[in-house]
Order: C-alpha cells, then structure tokens, then sequence
C-alpha cells in the first residue's frame, strides 16, 4: 500500500491516460484491494502531475468514482476510499478440470462435424429476411417460421402429428423439461415416474419443482408399463424409440400399454426422442406421440444432431396444456432468442438440416462399427447391448465387476467411460456407457486397448 503519493504512478500501472482510464485503474485498485478503506487519495492536482494527465480528468475520475460509492469527499479531509468498502480481493484461479485423453462422455455429437459455412449462410440469408419487427421480443411460443418448419420436419421424419400452434420452442431440452416440471406440479400432480436406470438430469430437474420421482425398471422391451399402476403417478418420462442409457426399444404392445394407462389415469406420458433420428440398421419406430397427441408430450432437440451450443429445443404439446406451458415460458425469459431460431428454420427449409443428418449417420455408424469391432476382438467377454442406434452403447461386464471402481481406474488413465451404476438407482448389472460419436476410428481403437489394459 502506497506510504504516501510519489508511488501513485506505479500503483497504477500501465499509466492511465484519459478519465475513464484513470477512474477504470482507480476502481479496480479498490476492488483488488491496493487500495485499503480509509486510504487517503492525493489532490486532483497532486495525482494529475504523478499520472501526467489534466487535473481535470482526475476531478472527473474523482467524482464518478464518488457518486459510486467507492471514494467520499469531505471538505477539509480531501478524498478517502470508502471505509465500508466490502470488495472481495482477487479471485482465486479455479483449478483446472481433468482433461482425458480419450472422452467417452455418451451424449456427445461430432462437434467436428458441424455444418459451419451452411450454418453461417443461413444466419446471413435468415437475419437478411427478418423484419424490423421480428427483432424485438419473441413471441414466447416461438418463432413462427421455425415452428412450421419443425411441425413438417417432425411430421415427414417422425411421424408427429403437429400443428405449427402446438409446437413450443425452448432453450434445449432441459428447459422443456423444467417446464413440464412446473406445470404439472401447478397442475395437481404430485409425483413422477422415471425409467430406471436413466439420465438422472430430467429427474434432477423434475424433483427440483416439488415432484417426486418414482423409479421404474426397464428390461428388454423398455419401461415396465405393468408397474405404473403401483405408483400413485399420472405421469411419466420415457425414452420410447432408443432407451437411455440401455438402448432397448420400447415394445409396440407396451406403447399401446402405456396410453392405455395414460387414459385410465388422466395421465401424461413424455416422450423424449432425443437421439431418435440416428438409426443404423433400419428406420427408426415413428414416435408414439402421433398414437394419441390428447396424451403425450413430444421432446426433441437439436443438441444430438448439431451441437449442444445452440440451446434450441421443442415441445409438442397436447392443446389442453399449450396455453399453460406458453405462459410459464414467457414469465420465465420472455421467449428464446430468434435469431438462432431463425438460423434454424432456414436450415430446416432448405434441407441442410437434412444433409448434415444424413452425412453424420455414416460417420457414427463407421465410429459405432469400429469399437465394437476392437471390443470383439479385445474383451470378447464385453457383450454389448441394445439396437444399432444413438451416440452410445451400453456394454455389459462380465459378472462381479465393480463398474464404478473400473470407472475411476480409467479416469487415473486418461479415458473417461462412465459406470453404468452412475445412471441406476438401484444395482443393476455391471457395465460402461460409451459414447463413440465424438472420436475417430483410430481413436475409439485406441481407447478399447486402454480399457484392456485396465482390466
């Protein structure tokens, strides 16, 4: 701290030169705390000969930093840092997250992959055709444009029955899910049934509006319908065309199993289709919502196919709870931003969205064929199971592994392979959840010889 006012300039190095440097420097000693409480500053005229600058400059820095709170003036004491100034002293550098050298995170597209020049060209062209209108605050439900664009899309490659009215447009997926959290807590319901094991993100979520989840097994032939019927549930979550994480497909008699207890209950069933689009061997099943849009909800986002960054998401909601899921949405933040949505529409509408779709099958289909090449021809006792589909799959250890323990050994080498008891509430088999989408052929080669050595 400075004894006396001939060390001012190197206090405040680099010099500052203008008003708005010298009160930018002066604040942040304050903060950084060189600057103690009660510390008495120099005269404007004293400080603008040790900085070089016209004293009116300090009087001005003076002044705002007064009006501030960070200095007082009082006549005949000259200017003083505030004595109950509170500022916290510099942050400290937060450590580092661990890097892997192979990340088998699932969930994880190709960001490699990412249509840039197609997505900078529909930026341009889109943001060329938006009104002046269309620039002030969204409509809540979304951007009109972009819900017709997705009713046709998901209608064409989804089968949902959709009218661009019942479409609602959100920040990913997990706002959608915050969303159905609220309204349905709002709406009488008190508790929530959730596949098991499962992504606990949604259940996280769902909890965090006053909901409680209740846990239903999953075997190979999806949710256990049979079982809602011993909960006091009247809704449910479910990964209908490619389970998460097992990768089963919900069987078509529990589908119709599954509406039926929606009827009999009043229920809502929230079909989250989140990979649903990456089908290796054969198109994927039509989504159920089509089966009865009076009772199921539809969730989709671009995170899977694009990239996380963008944060766009959407519902197809039933009309008796479009109303309320659009109202909630404009109190939280008044609608998502529509420049993106916008973005998002024309690449929808001139088959962009498409093309990327279609490239980055091949290119997952060639990164899921190899891994599991190398796994038959390294650990031949690692059975992996579910459909030829997603940007995962689940292999089962053999019987009496720790998948945790076997987890965090990898992580000591570099390779992150999530625990399949990391997604279970209750035990369920050993196994991995590895996500292949993000790595080369090479890479992912390189990865199963490390979790060979680690076994």
């Amino acid at each position: 701290m400075p004894a006396n006012w001939t060390t001012y300039r190197e206090l405040l190095l680099p010099a500052p030169n203008g008003r708005r440097a010298v009160e930018s420097e002066l604040r942040r000693a304050v903060r950084d705390r060189r600057l103690a409480p009660g510390t008495r500053l120099p005269s404007s005229r004293d400080l603008a000969a040790q900085l070089g600058v016209a004293r009116g400059t300090v009087t001005s820095a003076y002044a705002q930093l007064i009006g501030e709170g960070y200095l007082t003036a009082r006549r005949g004491s000259g200017t003083t840092v505030t004595a109950a100034c509170t500022w916290p002293g510099p942050a400290a550098t937060p450590e580092p997250a661990p890097g892997f050298r192979y990340d088998l995170k699932p969930g994880v597209p190709a960001l490699s992959a990412f249509p840039r020049d197609e997505w900078m060209q529909a930026q341009k062209s889109a943001l060329a055709d938006l009104s002046t209108d269309d620039l002030g605050y969204p409509d809540p439900a979304g951007f009109g444009p972009l819900r017709r664009e997705l009713a046709d899309y998901l209608g064409r490659v989804r089968a949902v029955a959709a009218r661009p009215s019942e479409v609602v447009v959100t920040n990913g997926a997990a706002e959608g899910i915050s969303l159905l959290g609220r309204v349905l807590h709002a709406g009488g319901h008190r508790s929530v049934a959730v596949e098991e094991p499962s992504h606990f993100g949604a259940a996280e979520m769902l909890a965090s509006h006053g909901l409680t989840v209740r846990p239903i097994p999953v075997d190979s032939d999806g949710l256990r319908v049979d079982l809602l019927s011993t909960t006091d549930c009247r809704a449910v979550v479910v990964t209908a065309a490619h389970q998460f994480p097992l990768g089963v497909v919900l069987h078509p008699s529990r589908r119709r199993a599954l509406l039926e207890w929606a009827r009999a209950c009043d229920g809502v069933v929230v079909e989250d289709d989140y990979d649903a689009e990456h089908r290796y061997d054969r198109p994927a099943l039509g989504a159920m919502q089509a089966l009865d849009p009076t009772r199921v909800v539809y969730q989709g986002s671009a995170s899977k196919v694009l990239a996380p960054a963008l944060r766009l998401g959407w519902l197809v909601l039933p009309p008796s709870m479009r109303d309320v899921v659009v109202d909630r949405k404009r109190l939280d933040d008044l609608g998502t931003g529509t420049l993106h949505q916008a973005a998002f529409a024309r690449l929808l509408g001139t088959g962009g969205y498409d093309r990327h779709l279609r490239r980055t099958r091949q290119l997952y289909r060639s990164r899921r064929d190899a891994l599991l090449a190398e796994l038959r021809a390294v650990l031949p006792e690692w059975e992996p199971i579910g459909v030829a589909a997603g940007l995962h799959v689940v292999v089962r250890l053999p019987a009496g592994t720790d998948d945790v323990a076997l987890q965090e050994r990898l992580a000591r080498r570099g390779v992150n392979a999530p625990a399949l008891a990391r997604y279970a509430r209750t035990p369920t088999f050993p196994g991995l959840v590895l996500g292949y989408a993000a790595l080369t052929p090479d890479r992912l080669r390189e990865a199963v010889r490390e979790l060979f050595a680690a076994v």
